[in-house]
């Protein structure tokens, strides 16, 4: 099946649950659909701009990480879309020619009550670490040792979780912050959940020559259980680097969107809507990115 672009979804009797920067959700009864488009944003702004195929690796690797980490936390997936097949039961109404858009991009995940915080995990320091450690010294309020340079990795692993906003920017908060909106069990279940899932993926990942500088992960709770939602581990959550290619003291050749946010930089763009478009080589540049990453991280190519 040749690849084509997704930039929104409209699927005829399904209803609409949400539609977020990246991702349109449609209420099943007592599951969702999720389905992963071609949109990209970056400073919490969607672009004018969609990237062939990014949906469908955004997906396909998110399943590919739930199930090599349900040993260490259960998550939401129920199945995978891998074709019309498994979606008719749900939505027996629509037609095979408007379902066929959920191949390989979708997957059915059980309904939960998010919890309302990014679980960022660094491991490496970069972005908007390494920016608040050049004017403070600094990572999320932590006191970080002298001379560090960017991309150094961090003497340990540090978590560092914001607000959660569909709309607007992510706010940093301090653990103490987050304990006193969710209370001190469920934020250390919480935390030593995020640290476990980036230390054991950073480990395989490292296997392949990705170093997993950071990422960021989403919760819900399923009844009172802790449970896993939304993406994890894909080149729009992570920083992904090439370990051959690793040298600290600046930024790193990736396979995430990094490329993209730093060309959005250079343009001198003022990180508010409307973006500016994305040349055409730098659209394709992110295309061949996100699907070498999936290759390298899971062995094979994109479905």
């Amino acid at each position: 099946m040749e690849s084509k672009v997704l930039l929104k979804t409209e699927i005829p009797g399904a209803a609409l649950f949400a539609r977020g920067k990246v991702r349109d959700t449609y209420d099943l009864g007592d599951s969702l659909l999720i389905v992963a488009t071609d949109r990209i944003s970056a400073f919490d702004v969607v672009l004018p701009n969609s990237i062939l195929d990014k949906g469908k690796v955004l997906n396909q690797l998110s399943g590919f990480w739930f199930d090599r980490t349900r040993h260490i936390v259960p998550n939401h997936l129920e199945q995978m879309v891998d074709s019309v097949e498994v979606v008719k039961p749900y939505l027996p109404r629509v037609s095979d020619s408007d379902l066929v858009i959920l191949v390989g991009r979708s997957m059915v995940v059980r309904k939960a009550k998010r919890i309302d915080i990014e679980c960022v995990v660094r491991g490496y320091i970069s972005g908007s670490a390494w920016a608040e450690y050049q004017k403070h010294g600094t990572v999320a309020g932590f006191p970080m040792s002298k001379g560090l340079r960017e991309s150094d990795k961090l003497p340990e692993v540090l978590f560092t979780p914001t607000t959660k906003s569909e709309t607007g920017h992510d706010e940093p908060i301090t653990v103490q912050q987050m304990e006193d909106m969710l209370g001190k069990d469920l934020t250390k279940e919480i935390q030593a959940k995020t640290e476990r899932i980036y230390s054991f993926s950073a480990g395989y990942a490292a296997e392949r020559g990705i170093i997993i500088a950071d990422t960021k992960m989403e919760f819900g709770l399923d009844e009172d259980k802790l449970i896993l939602i939304d993406e994890l581990l894909t080149p729009d959550s992570s920083r992904f680097w090439d370990h051959s290619k690793y040298n600290p003291g600046g930024p790193q050749p990736s396979f995430d969107k990094q490329p993209v946010r730093d060309w959005l930089v250079a343009s001198g763009w003022n990180k508010g809507p409307p973006a500016p478009a994305l040349p055409e080589e730098v659209v394709a540049a992110t295309t061949k990115r996100y699907r070498k990453a999936y290759a390298r991280l899971t062995g094979r190519s994109l479905d």
